[in-house]
């Protein structure tokens, strides 16, 4: 199982790119099989982002 508050992997940082965020600015919280769970580095921030 993931690390909870993991820096993305490739592949998840291609989707975050994709949704127009910055991969360095976002930890990933949790990695369903269809959408992503992050949250922002610096503040409470949380979106989900369809792959």
């Amino acid at each position: 199982m993931a690390q909870k508050n993991a820096t993305p992997t490739k592949e998840q940082a291609r989707v975050i790119r994709e949704n127009g965020l910055d991969p360095a600015r976002w930890v990933v919280i949790k990695d369903f099989p269809h959408s992503l769970i992050i949250k922002r580095m610096v503040g409470e921030e949380f979106r989900l982002i369809n792959k």
